[in-house]
């Protein structure tokens, strides 16, 4: 009885300790939380995860607008270094790979499992893979943004550069007005198949009353006829003179009947005969106001998209240009890059604009280190996470910026796949890489890029969701006049997806 006691007294302790030193971690942690102070934060853009400084920092159309501490993927179960996006985002969410663990504010960026999400922060690499970030500031984050925010994790520190290059796409001029005016007539066009229903709705009712007293003339005059009709043989049946005569009058007093109730259904079907026209008229108004308001309603849907953030990766492996736009794959096109054998880099250059600045944006480019073109011992920091570096300086992200200019010198796009290319709106993306698309691009993605020469443990130890494995290539549809073959995908591997 001792024994169990103790047992018992010992677990209460552990259990105490064990939430004293999680409390103290997330604490800790959650000190460190930073925020902008100095002007009023927009949405947020973009969000940076630097493995060998384990923070993330949000960034917005100005800059940085929140930072925290993270705990990335420990040793044997890196967290992938690359680019991803938001694909999916779940308040309460549990795994399905380690006991039913607690994801709280998860934001998914593989369908492999890769994902941020609250959890306990100690100061250093320790989870299966994910990104853990501070309770209170996961739930922060995960008020703030929406799928499809760009996240990029850099091996080591990595901040935006503003950047400007020919290559970098502008949107179509108007189109933000465009899809304003699209919205306006789909409006209008709503009211007025509103209004017809009513229409057609106070027609129906006029015409269900106007039936009611023809349907009752009509029915009284059927008795009648029916009447006559017994008054007539009950007269040929006649044996006497009393009997004809009152068979006589009988019929005559039907006859009578059956003529005055026909009058009364012919008043009452006149009655109604403008009214079901009217009907008629209303309901055919009706099903044409609501075709305008279908085709008001599409051509407001395909604006939408046009205005949806679209997304460019040009890879020196394939030597190619993809393109989706919502998470879907729009089209696929040969490009030259000079120097084929020389390596190019990753840059991911994104979109932004100020706020009233719909058809005006701005670049910029963020540089990973490791997989540079250039020697990233210049620029101050190592090739591998783990180590320790100075900060990030100002020279430093300006040669960054440098070396994506000369990034995009080298590649040449012909004037037919820009013009088949969507305008860009706000949040689009350009990726510049080395590197292939991932497998992990696929349906409901947008363009994941894994660095090869970073550790890969958190998508290796991973499969897909039955849910959502899918294989994935062009077909027709996208531009082709004969289907492409599958270039990613979790069934069928082309050549350029062999790690």
């Amino acid at each position: 009885m001792h024994l169990v006691s103790a047992r018992l007294v010992i677990a209460t302790l552990a259990v105490l300790i064990a939430v004293q030193d999680r409390a103290a971690a997330r604490g800790r942690s959650e000190r460190r939380i930073e925020s902008i102070e100095t002007r009023t934060a927009g949405d947020p853009v973009l969000a940076i995860v630097s493995l060998q400084r384990q923070r993330i920092t949000i960034y917005d159309a100005d800059g940085w607008i929140l930072r925290a501490p993270v705990s990335s993927g420990q040793r044997g179960r890196e967290t992938p270094a690359g680019v991803f996006s938001v694909i999916q985002k779940e308040a309460e969410h549990y795994s399905n790979l380690y006991d039913d663990a607690f994801m709280p504010h998860m934001q998914r960026l593989t369908w492999s499992g890769i994902a941020l999400h609250g959890g306990v922060v100690p100061g250093y690499p320790a989870s299966h893979g994910c990104v853990r970030m501070p309770f209170d500031f996961a739930e922060r984050l995960f008020d703030l943004t929406r799928t499809g925010l760009r996240v990029i994790v850099a091996p080591t520190d990595a901040a935006p550069a503003e950047i400007t290059h020919p290559l970098l796409f502008q949107p179509k001029p108007g189109a933000a007005a465009e899809a304003l005016a699209r919205k306006a007539e789909e409006d209008e066009a709503t009211r007025k198949a509103d209004q017809a229903k009513l229409a057609a709705g106070t027609a129906y009712r006029a015409a269900m009353q106007a039936t009611v007293p023809a349907r009752t003339a009509e029915n009284l005059k059927a008795r009648a006829e029916a009447q006559l009709a017994a008054a007539e043989t009950a007269l040929a049946s006649a044996s006497t003179a009393e009997a004809r005569q009152s068979a006589e009058d009988a019929k005559a007093a039907a006859a009578a009947k059956v003529s005055e109730l026909q009058a009364q259904a012919d008043a009452a079907k006149a009655e109604l005969q403008p009214k079901q026209e009217a009907l008629a008229a209303a309901r055919e108004a009706a099903a044409a106001a609501e075709t305008v308001r279908a085709a008001a309603a599409e051509a407001t849907r395909l604006a939408a998209r046009a205005r949806e953030p679209v997304s460019v990766l040009i890879s020196r492996k394939t030597q190619r240009l993809y393109v989706r736009q919502g998470f879907e794959p729009v089209f696929d096109a040969p490009i030259t890059i000079s120097d084929a054998d020389r390596p190019i880099g990753t840059y991911v250059f994104t979109a932004a604009a100020r706020e009233n600045e719909a058809d005006t944006i701005r670049w910029n480019v963020v540089a990973l280190a490791g997989s540079h073109g250039h020697d990233a011992r210049e620029s101050g920091v190592t090739a591998k996470h783990g180590r320790d570096t100075e900060p990030l300086t100002h020279e430093a992200i300006a040669r960054e910026a440098d070396g994506a200019t000369a990034a995009l010198d080298r590649i040449s796009i012909p004037q037919d796949v820009l013009d088949r290319i969507p305008g860009t709106p706000p949040r689009s993306s350009v990726i510049v890489t080395d590197e292939a698309p991932s497998t992990e691009t696929g349906k409901g993605t947008d363009f994941v890029v894994v660095l090869s020469d970073e550790p890969q443990g958190g998508i290796k130890f991973r499969h897909r969701e039955p849910a959502t494995e899918h294989s994935y290539g062009y077909a027709r549809g996208y531009g082709y006049s004969r289907p492409r073959p599958v270039f990613w995908g979790t069934q069928y591997r082309a050549p350029f997806s062999t790690w």
